[in-house]
């Protein structure tokens, strides 16, 4: 694999970011919108889990979640996480870190009426992050769900969108004898610079 070098990353983190995307759709990477979201309590205590992206423009990363569960209460609590993009088969991995806040509802509200119909009873059935005596419990709770919303299922109040504004973006690419690439955009005056960070 050759040296990547700032000169070959285009002067946009998130049209890099998209290049890179692309890159991985086309090598058949399984989910490649597939993301890790770490995030943490006010007094620091660390949470990472999958997170899929749904969305992405000059505004930032969009994703969905419940905002009564862990993350989302984090998230509320203490608004800066990171994104973490890993291609194994690429050899390549993208790390974003910034400040979160939830989108607005109407833009929450488009995105659940998109998503399958199980996916939206899913939603009600589920209370993320909180204890379950055991599957049965939350299967009753998903059929009682379908019972409840016939026709259109309406979005839960507590579920919803956040995105994530980046202040950095950091490009990591395997090197040869563990010397690997590291170029990282952090926010500048007018635009972003670009440093090469030692591996």
């Amino acid at each position: 694999m050759s040296p990547l070098h700032a000169i070959d990353l285009d002067p946009h983190p998130f049209a890099q970011l998209q290049k890179r995307s692309v890159a991985a759709d086309s090598a058949g990477v399984d989910q490649p919108d597939a993301m890790a979201l770490a995030t943490s309590t006010p007094d620091g205590q660390p949470t990472v889990r999958m997170v899929l992206l749904k969305r992405v423009d000059d505004r930032g990363f969009v994703f969905f979640t419940n905002y009564h569960s862990r993350k989302g209460r984090q998230l509320s609590e203490n608004p800066r996480a990171s994104l973490l993009f890993h291609w194994k088969e690429l050899h390549r991995q993208v790390t974003l870190v910034g400040i979160v806040s939830r989108i607005p509802a109407v833009e929450s509200d488009t995105y659940f009426a998109s998503r399958p119909r199980d996916s939206q009873l899913a939603a009600w059935a589920s209370r993320q992050s909180e204890v379950v005596v055991d599957r049965e419990t939350l299967d009753a709770q998903f059929a009682l769900m379908a019972e409840r919303y016939l026709d259109d299922v309406p979005r839960p109040a507590h579920w919803g969108g956040f995105r994530l504004v980046p202040e950095t973006f950091e490009f990591w690419q395997r090197g040869d004898h563990r010397l690997h690439d590291r170029l990282r955009y952090r926010r500048a005056e007018g635009g972003w610079r670009v440093d090469r960070v030692s591996p």
